[in-house]
């Protein structure tokens, strides 16, 4: 049997004689204005008037041919396609790195053509060309960069452009709406939205010395490398420079603090020189380890190594010392020893209030100049020689460590380059064992144990075996002109 719709047809009928027959439909005009229509008409106007100040960044660089794909990173740069963001297999989106061309984002800070970006976006540019909003073009000069900060200055020929104004990062809340002009995906003058989810973020990028990142969760891409990250009256608050990951939220800024202080400095000299003291720190809170073992200072930065010949070298700072205070000014963190290291200039003195073994110093140090290359610091003079095997009759004491010492004779100091007199010579360490654990390394000198300086491998090992291995054993080392320290724990 066979349903008939015997009512769809009137219902179709009626329909079309409607349509004919009523007036047009026209949208209910509102009683009052709708309260999203200022923040639209404010999100509008605050695009309108940053985007004139920003610019596309053309970048042509000589192709390496033997340059393979990187590894993935947990932290990826906003200028390429950061490696491992697309599936597996799916050959359809894979982009070569470094790719010759390719483009970035900056930002005009002076109306004669100063324009801030990222180092990494002009790093090793061999042409850099500028494009404006209103489609004009022109060629730019690398007038300085710094690779510490990740943070750069081209200029060009031009006068009377319109200029980004920098905003107080320092006052910036997290919270707070921010907006993000940018090129992703060579999507010129995308416009997004978020609020700053964090401030103070660091220790993500291993090459990069001074960090102190806005983080926010505006959607930023490949492409947003040197854009602006603004608040709703258009500040400037910092320069997008990393991301973690594709569409993640996890976007990072440089602040403008950071921004103008770096900015400014290279269009005056075209570099920075900044003071420091030559030694690698680790803040006490961030590792239960340290704070075990340095259990009677409660915050403070630890000295981890004092690189050979700088300030800090010729002072009587040593490894292994927690810094509490610079010039009477508390510091807690990595950071602010950093802060206020470099508020000195280079040649003064300052005073450093250390904890050392249950005692305050106070330590005086004169800032030098930090070097352009930090790399040649650690660099060997020419090949070295393996030291002879220890005796191993006599490693009864370090064998459970997985180490073996011998004793530092002229001859050994003159054919490996060694410039420490007095201590053990670190001949072999076991693989992962607590001395590998611990860092040690074959030709490293140990020089003192728990505070106690050891002359020779037999005061090392009566050392060791006197001391409490639950409380973790302090080793001095002298390791190739550098000064640093290793701390041996039972595995848990």
């Amino acid at each position: 049997m066979i349903l008939r719709p015997r009512i769809a047809f009137p219902l179709v009928a009626f329909a079309m004689v409607s349509a004919f027959t009523a007036p047009p439909l026209r949208a209910a005009e509102p009683a009052t204005a709708s309260p999203l229509q200022g923040i639209n008409d404010g999100l509008v106007a605050v695009f309108e008037k940053v985007a004139p100040a920003v610019v596309v960044i053309e970048v042509e660089k000589k192709a390496d041919p033997d340059a393979a794909e990187s590894a993935p990173s947990p932290f990826d740069f906003f200028f390429r396609e950061p490696p491992g963001s697309r599936p597996p297999g799916d050959r359809r989106f894979r982009m070569p790195a470094p790719a010759p061309q390719s483009e970035g984002s900056g930002f005009i800070v002076r109306a004669d053509g100063f324009i801030y970006t990222n180092n990494h976006v002009v790093d090793g540019a061999e042409k850099i060309t500028v494009k404006l909003r209103d489609g004009r073009k022109f060629p730019a000069k690398l007038v300085g960069a710094d690779e510490r900060t990740d943070i750069a200055v081209i200029r060009i020929d031009s006068k009377d452009l319109p200029v980004a104004e920098l905003g107080d990062s320092d006052a910036a809340r997290v919270g707070q709406i921010v907006c993000a002009i940018g090129t992703p995906f060579n999507l010129d003058y995308t416009f997004t939205l978020g609020v700053i989810s964090a401030k103070g973020r660091s220790n993500l990028q291993p090459d990069i010395t001074y960090e102190e990142y806005i983080q926010t969760d505006a959607s930023i891409n490949p492409g947003n490398s040197g854009g602006p990250l603004f608040d709703i009256h258009g500040r400037v608050l910092g320069m997008n420079t990393l991301i973690n990951g594709i569409n993640r939220g996890l976007g990072f800024a440089i602040p403008s603090t950071m921004l103008r202080e770096v900015g400014e400095a290279l269009i005056r000299d075209g570099k920075i020189v900044r003071p420091w003291l030559g030694v690698r720190i680790q803040s006490l809170s961030e590792s239960a380890d340290l704070r075990e073992h340095f259990a009677g200072v409660k915050a403070g930065v630890v000295v981890r190594t004092i690189e050979a010949g700088t300030p800090a070298f010729k002072s009587a700072l040593r490894p292994a010392d927690v810094i509490t205070k610079v010039d009477g000014v508390p510091v807690t963190s990595a950071r602010d020893l950093q802060k206020e290291v470099l508020r000195k200039k280079v040649g003064q003195k300052l005073e450093l209030e250390i904890w050392r073994a249950g005692e305050s110093k106070t330590i005086p140090v004169v800032t030098g100049q930090m070097p352009d290359d930090l790399s040649t610091l650690a660099a060997r003079s020419g090949e070295r020689s393996q030291p002879p095997a220890g005796d191993e009759e006599k490693e009864d004491a370090l064998s459970a460590w997985g180490l073996q010492v011998q004793d530092l004779t002229r001859e050994l100091m003159q054919s490996l380059e060694i410039s420490a007199e007095g201590g053990a010579l670190v001949s072999d360490v076991a693989a992962e064992s607590p001395a590998a654990v611990a860092g040690l390394q074959v030709q490293d000198v140990i020089t003192e144990v728990n505070g106690k300086p050891v002359a020779d491998a037999a005061a090392l090992r009566k050392a060791i075996a006197a001391a409490d291995p639950a409380k973790g054993i302090l080793l001095l080392v002298d390791r190739q002109g550098e000064k640093t320290y290793a701390v041996l724990k039972r595995a848990k």
